[in-house]
């Protein structure tokens, strides 16, 4: 199975998973799933949800260990804007040991123009 599905956290996100073995957030709880991201859909999350962060976790997902049933890609929110491909959302809870992989990651010296950031996902017609 392909694993091309992430969870981006915040230092305390990620230190609260550490320590609950449950990897949630306020507007995961809000929503009522968990928000995740394609690797295309990555670059844009993170300019458009994370400025505010200097220092974040990425999280790759082992869908191996994942219901395939709770991943449901669809539209973020009604209003999405220009982001237009289905995300994926996980409808069940996403524990420690379902991660294949986590990288800490810091805020790079350059920020791709949003044009740029949306063609990477193929929302933007040539």
């Amino acid at each position: 199975m392909n694993n091309n599905v992430y969870k981006i956290l915040r230092e305390y996100e990620w230190e609260e998973a550490k320590e609950s073995g449950q990897i949630t957030t306020a507007l995961d709880k809000k929503d009522g799933f968990i928000h995740l991201s394609t690797a295309p859909q990555l670059a844009a999350t993170l300019d458009f949800f994370f400025k505010d962060s200097h220092s974040l976790h990425l999280l790759q997902l082992n869908l191996d260990k994942i219901d395939e049933t709770q991943l449901i890609y669809e539209s973020s929110f009604p209003n999405a804007g220009k982001r237009k491909s289905a995300f994926p959302h996980l409808y069940s809870q996403l524990m420690i040991n379902q991660i294949l992989e986590s990288w800490n990651i810091k805020r790079g010296s350059f920020s791709l123009p949003e044009a740029v950031l949306l063609q990477a996902e193929n929302l933007i017609e040539e």
